[in-house]
């Protein structure tokens, strides 16, 4: 259906730019905030803010990969790649700071966090199962329109979890990185004048997180698009 559709990439267009802007800006503020020192590792950086919560159960892990770090609530594990674990730039503190927020937010049961986690399982299932529905109530809309018709209804909901999850994702990304930059200063792993390096990671971190929202609701702009003009074309 979409995958041939010209209507489909015009419409979800912005939604790729920015997504190539943010990749090249969380690469190039990669690279070079990593030639920044710091005064400590990420993981340094990590235990000391988990410490200072007592969140002394929560455990520090390498992971491989570049830019592969995330915090597990389920394992109540914090991941980091090999640059972040055992770097000492304002990236790797910028990035472990982050994923620390994940885990004050986990520990202090913030309330978008536990909605983000309650919703990952709908919106996995929905993005799949969404889709096929609505290829096939398309389908079917020719043959047996009041079906498809439903069918198709039934994949926008699916697909609705997704975009769902990705908008109440936003919150909980940007308040991570509200609470690495205030914990890094007040802690005294950076200075104030230091804040625009680890700032210049994070934010353009943010950015990706924006893009993979706009693609998800674009999309659904889309298969919306689709959906009327079907049942309009069968009305007239």
């Amino acid at each position: 259906m979409y995958f041939f559709d010209p209507m489909f990439f015009l419409i979800i267009a912005p939604a790729l730019l920015l997504a190539l802007v943010a990749q090249y800006m969380v690469k190039s503020a990669y690279s070079q905030m990593s030639q920044v020192p710091a005064r400590m590792t990420g993981y340094e950086a990590a235990r000391r803010i988990l410490d200072a919560y007592r969140l002394h159960d929560v455990e520090i892990e390498q992971v491989p990969g570049e830019l592969s770090d995330h915090y597990d609530p389920s394992a109540k594990v914090l991941r980091l790649s090999p640059g972040v674990y055992g770097g000492n730039s304002m990236a790797s503190v910028g990035i472990a700071a982050h994923e620390v927020g994940h885990a004050i937010q986990d520990a202090k049961r913030y309330a978008p966090l536990v909605i983000r986690n309650l919703a990952v399982p709908a919106a996995s299932f929905g993005s799949g199962i969404g889709t096929i529905l609505l290829m096939i109530g398309f389908g079917m809309m020719g043959a047996a329109p009041v079906f498809g018709k439903y069918i198709a209804i039934a994949g926008m909901v699916g697909f609705g979890a997704t975009v769902f999850f990705q908008l109440i994702n936003l919150p909980v990304e940007f308040d991570a990185s509200a609470r690495a930059k205030t914990e890094l200063v007040n802690l005294g792993i950076i200075s104030g004048p230091e804040l625009p390096y680890v700032s210049k990671v994070l934010n353009a971190a943010a950015l990706t997180y924006v893009a993979a929202t706009l693609q998800a609701v674009l999309t659904l702009a889309y298969y919306v698009f689709r959906f009327m003009q079907a049942t309009s074309s069968r009305n007239n």
